[in-house]
């Protein structure tokens, strides 16, 4: 199983901690060396990385983390990594041919959600969006995650500005080179290419499928704030 993990943005609000968002360390381990960690006890082993903002630092970290790990790294660089993300998926697409992951780099979750995802009898032209249907998680900022209507497995809307909502989408798929259609889909017809924008044309034909995983720990890490919680919650999971 191959996985996309995106680490190309900048990251200015989370500034005060690193300068490097994808290589700010929590409790001493980089964000990005963190994903790539529960992706690894998840049994992925295959991971293609889009840089962007200070894609060297990234690579060469990458680089010497794939030795120290004996896993496969290979990094892609976004020269448009101001524009919206899909633009990183899609510079992805010659590598994925078949079902991959898909990861944000500064997304931080506990492995279980990755082996539930890939359990899912992904159809062909789908793709699977880990949700949490807990929409009073306090790790989570409500104005700032992006909201998810569904309706028993399946997405019915999704964005930042939704007002009926009963999800939050961790930023954890499992997608088929479909997202890569709906990312060009969207792209000449709304002038939008951003990842929810194709999940939501997907989700308009019925092929965007919500997996539950309310019970779970995961945490975007986007500011200052969020950086504390996501310590105080990783030092309480290590004392459990």
């Amino acid at each position: 199983m191959k996985c996309l993990i995106i680490a190309a943005g900048q990251g200015t609000r989370l500034r005060s901690k690193g300068e490097i968002k994808p290589l700010t360390p929590i409790l001493g381990v980089p964000l990005i060396e963190r994903v790539i960690h529960s992706t690894l006890e998840a049994g992925v082993s295959e991971f293609y990385i889009v840089t962007g903002y200070r894609s060297e630092r990234i690579s060469d970290f990458l680089d010497k983390l794939g030795d120290r790990l004996s896993i496969f790294i290979q990094t892609i660089h976004n020269e448009d990594w101001q524009k919206q993300n899909g633009i990183s998926v899609l510079k992805a697409q010659e590598h994925l041919q078949d079902p991959f992951l898909l990861l944000m780099a500064d997304h931080i979750f506990e492995p279980s959600i990755v082996s539930t995802l890939l359990e899912y009898p992904l159809a062909e032209n789908d793709v699977a969006l880990a949700v949490d249907r807990n929409i009073e998680n306090p790790l989570i900022d409500l104005d700032d995650v992006t909201r998810v209507q569904t309706e028993n497995e399946k997405i019915q809307r999704i964005g930042k500005g939704l007002k009926d909502f009963n999800a939050f989408d961790t930023g954890v798929f499992f997608c088929t080179p479909a997202i890569f259609k709906a990312l060009e889909f969207c792209q000449n017809r709304y002038d939008n290419t951003s990842l929810s924008a194709a999940v939501q044309s997907l989700a308009d034909r019925g092929r965007a499928k919500a997996i539950d995983v309310s019970d779970r720990f995961w945490i975007d890490v986007d500011t200052s704030a969020d950086y504390q919680l996501a310590e105080d919650a990783l030092l309480g999971r290590q004392g459990n």
